[in-house]
């Protein structure tokens, strides 16, 4: 193929990625239902627009919504054992991050608030503390964020449980990108009292990341967007948890770790409690047999260990958006080295960490999450899938066959196509909310396509 039909090849790629052919009106709501096959339980929800974090049952009515919650800057909201909810609250104007991490009851009373990490300039000219969170966060006793039989998750304060949370701090890395002000990532690990024990800065760790000559040329030409360089953009961080490979000796695996997603560098990764990368998956898929088997990652996100007590306990699952990214020699589309990797369909992969092998995985042609997402293994070995963008959540089992459907029914305002996305959603057992009622399970069959029609 000659360079130019490459270029046209990626530019129909990039096109494809871009452009959004579905129909105007479809059904929203709960659109596929089978109780039988079903994991069922509540669902959390963490929608972009608004500010809330809503609970469904399995037919999509609301039961619970908690008001003063900020996904779009946060990320997701999960909730604890006896209906307490954590999340991300306010945002920082122009900046993808909140002020702070709140616990409420059920009720909504405020149990628990951590916003002291740095001070910004707030409304008018005055320095107020912030968080500075970002994306994720993880409880010490709730490692993935999600139910499993193991899980004993306890809520703040009456805890000495430590939290993870994923923050950003300004500053220049002449290594990483020259005198350009990055936006780099920080990790801060927080005692019951608000206390900073820990903490790991990604800039720091630069030679670490196996990134060649041509992806550190590319750094070096990044920047621009919200005042400051985004460069590696990590969109998730969780302990790794109790598992069978530590169990086994295998000290990369050690609990206490902490797995790490690089959007932009397609990086997984796991950090070790003094400082040094331990394990890593990319940004070059073709650097090992294994790698290239699994195939390129690209823009992937929720990156996490399968917590002990469910099916597929100790394999990494990653949600592979596709879109673009990656760093490294510029190409037809990629003209500073920087997104240049492109595909234009998504991916949920359970990978064995030791040998890099693919467990299972979850794919379709009409599969495609460009951004946020996410995947949570089930207790019945079933996977709900949020496809994030589109605000459609759905749970396949082992054979990909989906036992529920679920599209978010709200539509925020804005330039261009109205938004539903829902940055995740995760499932927990009805007695984490004792407050409601078991709900009734009604289900779902839907019509044929071809017969499908409005009156």
């Amino acid at each position: 193929m000659t360079r130019s039909a490459v270029g046209v090849a990626i530019a129909a790629v990039v096109a494809a990625i871009i452009a959004w052919a579905g129909p105007s009106v479809f059904p929203t709501g709960t659109t596929i239902y089978d109780p039988g096959r079903a994991w069922n339980g509540f669902t959390v929800l963490s929608p972009l627009a608004g500010d809330a974090g809503i609970v469904i049952d399995m037919n999509g009515n609301v039961v619970k919504r908690w008001a003063g919650y900020n996904s779009s800057a946060g990320g997701p909201v999960r909730v604890l054992p006896g209906g307490v909810v954590i999340g991300a609250a306010g945002t920082n104007a122009g900046k993808q991050e909140s002020l702070a991490l709140v616990a409420r009851d059920f009720e909504g009373k405020e149990l628990w608030r951590f916003d002291h990490n740095e001070q910004i300039t707030g409304p008018g000219g005055a320095m107020t503390w912030a968080l500075r969170q970002h994306h994720d966060w993880q409880r010490e006793d709730f490692p993935a964020g999600y139910y499993s039989p193991n899980a004993t998750p306890a809520a703040p304060p009456n805890s000495a449980v430590k939290t993870l949370v994923l923050t950003h701090t300004n500053h220049a890395r002449p290594a990483v990108a020259g005198e350009t002000m990055l936006e780099d990532d920080r990790i801060i690990e927080l005692d019951a009292a608000g206390k900073v024990t820990w903490e790991w800065v990604v800039s720091d760790h630069i030679e670490d990341l196996h990134f060649d000559k041509d992806a550190r040329e590319a750094i070096r030409g990044g920047g621009g967007g919200r005042g400051a360089f985004d460069w590696f953009h990590m969109n998730s961080a969780a302990y790794v948890g109790p598992n069978h490979w530590y169990d086994e000796g295998d000290k990369r695996f050690a609990p206490e770790n902490v797995v790490i997603s690089s959007r932009q560098a397609s990086i997984v990764a796991i950090v070790a409690r003094d400082g040094k990368i331990v394990w890593q998956m990319g940004p070059d898929y073709s650097a090992t047999p294994e790698l290239r088997e699994l195939r390129q990652v690209i823009g992937q996100h929720h990156a996490h260990v399968i917590p002990k007590g469910l099916p597929g306990a100790g394999n990494l699952m990653v949600f592979d958006n596709g879109g673009a990214s990656g760093y490294g020699r510029p190409n037809a589309t990629a003209l500073k080295g920087q997104d240049i990797y492109a595909r234009p369909t998504s991916r949920v992969l359970e990978i064995d960490p030791v040998s890099l092998k693919l467990v299972w995985s979850y794919t379709s042609p009409t599969f495609f999450a460009t951004n946020i997402s996410g995947a949570q293994r089930l207790a019945n070995g079933n996977t709900l899938i949020t496809e994030g963008p589109d605000g459609r959540l759905f749970e396949v089992n082992k054979d990909g066959a989906i036992v529920w459907e679920y599209v978010y029914p709200v539509f925020g305002a804005g330039k261009g196509r109205p938004t539903n996305s829902v940055y995740r959603a995760y499932r927990v057992p009805y007695a984490w909310i004792p407050q409601l009622p078991r709900p009734a399970e009604q289900a779902v069959t839907p019509p044929k396509l071809e017969e499908f029609r409005l009156k």
